[in-house]
């Protein structure tokens, strides 16, 4: 079997939803799937305030392009909405191809804290985005739930998991910083809501791994916190295990995975109780949940770490996969069999591109 994964979200960005679909790949892979990735190669473009996330330029013509050339796929999951998940959106819709999409980002929250643009209009297009799609899945119930009550179609439930070998609190190390320790890791940008934690008079050290667009800034503006820049692997397993305490300030992320790689590490959380850690931090025992993002930090100090690893063992990455695997929509023709590999290799150049456009 082989899957097309259509994502404007790929190497060599560092987040969330490159992770879990790295997770997705490798999983399938495993199970004896051909998983094609189609991620922002060749022409692309800085994202406007993103400059390290890359565009594609001519989307379509990248998707026509891997379909000519490869054979024709038994399952196409298109994973962002961006420039290449719209065409690939677009060529599925006109060779009545069915196809399943999952809904990563807040992008109508993201958008109007950086633009105010109204959420309404971009809730509207990602409606209209994911309304042909055979399954929309969303990483948390009350996602779920919330995309219901837009009158998104389809919804269904897609957890996550975490790698627990490499988050682990053996690799706890002795550090330099005055403690407790408070780490965050993850995008530093307007969206994660740093302020609301670097503002917060607590003892000890604020230390932030990641980068972003407003790393400067807030390097200038909070000169006592430590920004530390991207880690990874080893390196990154050992500063979740070394600190005491992680700091989750967000108000728009979909579910947070460094949530999950936290308490794997020991770690406990303090976060503001909306969804994402509502949904992650179901045991009291695990983190605090508090609109008072101090007293949750200082609360969740007192936690014991090894509760904190006994909840996040829960969590599989396998359990993820079965998910996703489950819920691909295979493509047939009209008689009940599979459509035709090397579905262009009958056709001239032209004749192909006249059967795409």
């Amino acid at each position: 079997m082989k899957l097309l994964l259509v994502t404007d979200a790929w190497y060599p960005q560092v987040n969330g939803v490159v992770r879990t679909l790295t997770h997705m790949r490798d999983g399938l892979i495993k199970r004896g799937w051909q998983v094609e990735v189609l991620g922002p190669t060749g022409f692309t473009i800085s994202c406007p305030t993103y400059p390290e996330i890359r565009l594609t330029i001519e989307p379509s013509a990248a998707v026509y392009e891997m379909l000519k050339s490869g054979s024709t796929p038994d399952a196409i999951h298109i994973a962002t909405e961006g420039p290449l998940g719209r065409a690939m959106r677009t060529h599925c819709m006109r060779m009545n191809w069915p196809f399943t999409t999952s809904f990563h980002t807040r992008f109508p929250e993201y958008l109007k804290a950086r633009f105010a643009l109204p959420r309404r209009w971009t809730y509207r297009y990602l409606r209209y985005f994911h309304e042909s799609s055979k399954r929309v899945l969303a990483p948390t119930k009350s996602i779920v739930e919330e995309l219901k009550s837009r009158s998104f179609q389809s919804v269904e439930l897609w957890s996550r998991g975490v790698d627990v070998e490499l988050f682990h609190p053996d690799k706890r190390r002795a550090m330099t910083y005055s403690g407790p320790v408070q780490l965050y890791v993850g995008r530093i940008a307007v969206e994660k809501n740093l302020e609301a934690f670097l503002e917060l008079d607590t003892p000890g050290t604020k230390v932030l791994v990641g980068d972003g667009p407003d790393r400067k800034r807030l390097e200038r503006q909070f000169p006592n916190a430590k920004f530390v820049g991207a880690k990874f692997g080893e390196e990154l397993a050992a500063y979740y295990a070394s600190a005491d305490v992680f700091v989750f300030p967000s108000h728009t992320d979909t579910f947070g995975l460094v949530l999950l790689e936290a308490l794997a590490s020991g770690l406990p959380v303090a976060a503001f109780p909306i969804e994402g850690p509502k949904d992650v931090v179901t045991d009291p025992r695990a983190g605090v949940l508090n609109s008072n993002l101090k007293d949750a930090i200082l609360q969740a100090l007192t936690l014991k770490r090894e509760d904190c690893r006994a909840f996040a063992l829960n969590w599989s990455w396998e359990k993820s996969i079965n998910t996703f695997e489950s819920a691909l929509e295979p493509i047939v023709d009209n008689s009940g069999g599979f459509i035709p590999r090397n579905l262009f290799s009958n056709f001239g150049h032209s004749a192909a591109e006249d059967l795409y456009w």
